[in-house]
């Protein structure tokens, strides 16, 4: 890298652009004073434990934990058999169900959202959790389909072979060879999908209920009400813990080596 100074130079300030904003929220969650500035007023917890306090933010807490579970779990039930079979079929237009599987992504969501909420909501006239949960698991979809048939690629198919030329049958193969050599796919898959639908935004925005809120919504609902150090901690609290996550995904998956095998 340092052979290439324009590169080295480009790849330091974005590290900068990326990381000196959430310093800067980070160690104003730590102020001793009434308002989000920087930098802080003195140094303090009490903002932390104001925002674990605050019922609306653990009740929406609640909300985007069971839903992102819920989305997880049935957008792996769907795209895990569809990684299968594009990965070892001999269904004709493969590369067209893959693109169709994928192109959630590039349909912005707000896009999506509207759609679900004219067609679903509108006429209709379903829940709208079930709209929501379709929502999510329609952008989901992707990182089950994709990561999971990666690891697909990567895997040795020789195996496969071996444990159907000794005689297991079909299932007996799946459920004891390509499973588990599919497990950190469906492990990060299940880890990129929760996080995605845990801090959604745009869907939960135009689909929620007022029974039923999510967390990245009620905060962007605080923060147009108030301006404490309420919403610094907590962001700070849900940033540690993302960390948390991609810390542990990492030592025990791997997400480079699963990544890497997406593009081939």
């Amino acid at each position: 890298m340092r052979s290439r100074p324009i590169l080295f130079s480009l790849a330091i300030i974005g590290y900068v652009v990326m990381i000196v904003p959430i310093l800067f929220v980070v160690l104003s969650s730590f102020t001793a004073g009434n308002t989000l500035s920087f930098p802080p007023q003195g140094s303090s917890t009490q903002w932390f434990e104001k925002a674990i306090a605050y019922e609306p933010f653990i009740d929406a807490l609640g909300s985007s934990l069971l839903l992102a579970v819920l989305t997880t779990t049935i957008a792996l039930a769907l795209g895990i058999p569809v990684a299968l079979a594009i990965a070892r079929s001999n269904l004709r237009g493969k590369a067209f169900i893959q693109s169709l599987f994928v192109s959630p992504l590039i349909v912005p969501e707000l896009v999506v959202g509207l759609a679900l909420y004219q067609q679903a909501m509108i006429t209709l006239r379903l829940d709208s959790f079930v709209v929501l949960l379709i929502g999510h698991v329609v952008i989901l979809l992707p990182y089950a389909v994709r990561v999971t048939g990666a690891t697909l690629a990567l895997s040795d198919l020789s195996i496969e072979d071996a444990a159907r030329g000794l005689g297991a049958s079909p299932f007996y193969t799946l459920r004891t060879v390509t499973l588990p050599l599919m497990r950190p796919g469906i492990i990060s898959a299940a880890l990129l999908s929760f996080i995605t639908s845990f801090n959604n935004v745009p869907l939960s925005l135009l689909l929620q209920s007022r029974e039923f809120r999510t967390f990245p919504v009620t905060m962007l609902d605080y923060v147009q009400q108030s301006y404490d150090p309420i919403i610094a901690a907590m962001s700070t609290l849900i940033m540690a813990g993302t960390v948390v996550i991609a810390i542990i995904a990492e030592r025990t998956v791997g997400f480079a080596k699963i990544f890497g095998g997406i593009n081939k």
